[in-house]
């Protein structure tokens, strides 16, 4: 019971929400900052990007360059999918040493990991909570967040699973379509509830 995922769509409200769990005292980590660590500069990863899709992918600096990689991959399945194929193994690795470094004092954490049905890693998490909100919404958010053409925006909402088949899998709903103190009121209501089963288990 000590690994609980979140997930959702992209621009569905995960980062509130996660700070959200995080103002409660539960111990969050978010799998985009570790999939970003995964191909900084020197990095393994970085190297084998380089092989795989050139050293135009680059930028000025030697870093990724995150906006020319976006319009590659979410054009392309075949290169999102290559793109995965190096970034997600080294992510999952670096969750699994995160939940096992994880004080006992801790009854559960939260994992924030945006493709983990995509990713099969569901099985990894004994509950699963999903954010949802309405698709003109999400589309909303996404233009207004990256600077993101219509086009562009809808493009990588539709590289991930619909939301509404992530909400028929999950344990938990956390709908954000409301104002953020609604959002925090659900995010304590499945706060409560984490922790009444935990407790029921330990007993």
């Amino acid at each position: 019971m000590r690994r609980i995922g979140l997930t959702g769509g992209i621009a569905s409200g995960k980062s509130y929400v996660r700070a959200r769990f995080e103002a409660l005292g539960v111990a969050t980590i978010d799998a985009d900052v570790l999939a970003r660590d995964a191909v900084m500069p020197g990095s393994p990863g970085l190297q084998w990007i380089v092989e795989r899709f050139g050293a135009g992918i680059l930028d000025a600096s030697g870093a990724l360059d995150r906006r020319a990689m976006g319009t590659l991959v979410f054009g392309d399945p075949e290169s999102r999918r290559a793109l995965e194929g190096i970034i997600h193994p080294s992510v999952r690795q670096a969750l699994d040493r995160w939940f096992q470094a994880l004080p006992r004092s801790r009854p559960f954490g939260i994992a924030d990991v945006p493709l983990l049905y995509e990713t099969g890693l569901q099985q990894d998490y004994a509950r699963i909570i999903v954010t949802a909100c309405e698709s003109e919404t999400q589309l909303r958010r996404l233009m207004a967040r990256n600077g993101l053409t219509k086009a562009e925006a809808m493009q990588r909402m539709a590289a991930q699973w619909p939301l509404a088949e992530k909400v028929r899998r999950a344990d938990y709903v956390i709908r954000t379509d409301g104002t953020l103190d609604q959002t925090a009121e659900q995010v304590v209501e499945v706060y409560r509830s984490l922790d009444g089963i935990v407790h029921e288990t330990d007993g």
